[in-house]
């Protein structure tokens, strides 16, 4: 039997094509609900996009017949805009309100199911406690406890391991499967001391040697075998899309930041690197910034400054000068605010803070990329700021999963903290 789903505000301005998520089921979405739209859509924010989008989504069907009559849908189910015509709360006329009095009116026995859908945790907490069905909307969430790490361990004989060090590469043993440029750590079955890391070519279906990390990376030099893995990652020119996540203080940052100066700078593999954050403020926002463009990015930007110090020693100043140009034309450290509509071909592209992306977001930010440049998106999911993501429904999660299957992808998550002994202390307790 259909179902019957009540969308809240919330659900709608996270995902402006969500109508299309439901099937063949009903929809309703409540007169107040499209006032609550109606204030978001002259916001220049992924909020204020995803407002006038659904607007005209819902214009667009409006011409087919009545909204409040109901217009069938591509996938078979139909979408009508209700008001319950009377309000609980002692008159109160909110969103919230006329979503519970609807599924209140509408669930009735041998009528179909009524689920209000909603990110809304108390107006969750509220629809339980007068017995109705409620759901958050989970259609572009990750399992985290399913989420593919980017390499694993594997038993093998000594045999097979000798013959690795001999000639370079060998097939993937019988029985294994792996995922394109997923990193192994192959273990003798004889002597579990007796390691080897490799990776999966998928294109060539052999387990093939990492990189060697070269002396123009230092004073970066990876610390163990995450770090190992997300550096060959990084240097290899194949592989076009990287995703990093780690807990503070796990190098995912600076990893990512001095392999882009080294293939731009050294090696001058990339025209450009250019590195971008978003600006998301942790805890409460200070207000706006004084000063020029470039003054107001310093603080958001900061964390990139001090990982460029520490490559050059403090030798060099990565801000800009007096002409608004940096020291050196081939670095870029803009925020992620104008890059819609961009095309940004021959350029090694750092996302840092992805986590904070929304999953249109990240792929605003992807499908930037032209012809032979390199993105790389680092981020800690378990560090979200963005009031409206979690864990399970940020970009980069959703990167990491709809890029697994690709040989042009590689995924690494860093689980060591090696920036001090207190730093890693607290990522574990605190």
């Amino acid at each position: 039997m259909k179902k019957n789903f009540i969308l809240d505000t919330n659900v709608l301005l996270h995902e402006a094509t969500a109508i299309q998520r439901f099937q063949d089921n009903n929809i309703i979405i409540p007169l107040k609900v499209i006032e609550e739209i109606d204030h978001f859509k002259k916001d220049q924010t992924e909020l204020g996009r995803n407002a006038r989008h659904i607007s005209r989504l819902l214009d667009e069907l409006r011409q087919q017949r009545k909204l409040n009559k109901g217009v069938d849908l591509p996938h078979g189910g139909t979408l009508r805009i209700a008001f319950p015509g009377a309000h609980v709360n002692n008159g109160s006329t909110t969103a919230d309100d006329q979503i519970l009095e609807l599924a209140i009116q509408m669930r009735k026995p041998g009528k179909p199911r009524c689920i209000v859908v909603t990110k809304d945790i108390n107006l969750r907490l509220k629809a339980d406690a007068l017995g109705l069905d409620a759901e958050d909307y989970r259609s572009d969430r990750v399992d985290v406890d399913e989420l593919y790490t980017g390499h694993t361990e594997h038993f093998a004989s000594g045999e097979l391991l000798d013959t690795f060090r001999r000639e370079g590469r060998i097939a993937p043993p019988d029985g294994t499967s792996f995922s394109p440029n997923e990193y192994v750590l192959l273990r003798a079955a004889e002597d579990p001391t007796h390691t080897i890391l490799v990776r999966h070519d998928a294109a060539a279906n052999a387990l093939v040697p990492l990189i060697p990390t070269p002396d123009g990376v230092k004073p970066v030099l990876p610390r163990n075998k995450e770090q190992h893995y997300a550096m060959d990652a990084l240097l290899n020119d194949d592989i076009k899309v990287v995703t990093i996540i780690g807990k503070a203080g796990t190098g995912k940052t600076l990893l990512a930041v001095a392999a882009a100066v080294f293939k731009t700078m050294l090696e001058k593999r990339y025209r450009r690197m250019l590195i971008c954050r978003p600006t998301v403020p942790m805890g409460k926002d200070i207000g706006y910034l004084p000063g020029t463009l470039e003054e107001k990015l310093t603080p958001w930007m900061q964390p990139i400054y001090d990982a460029l110090d520490f490559l050059s020693n403090g030798n060099r100043n990565w801000k800009r000068n007096k002409d608004g140009n940096h020291e050196e034309d081939r670095i870029g450290i803009e925020p992620l605010t104008y890059i819609r509509g961009r095309s940004i071909p021959n350029q090694f592209i750092v996302v840092d803070e992805a986590q904070n992306l929304t999953p249109l977001e990240a792929k605003t930010v992807l499908t930037r990329v032209g012809p032979g440049t390199k993105i790389v998106l680092t981020g800690d999911i378990y560090q979200i700021d963005n009031p409206f993501l979690d864990s399970m429904s940020n970009g980069l999660s959703t990167v990491v999963e709809k890029f697994r299957p690709h040989g042009i992808a590689a995924h690494i998550v860093l689980g060591r903290g090696v920036r001090s002994e207190v730093a890693e202390l607290a990522a574990n307790l605190l």
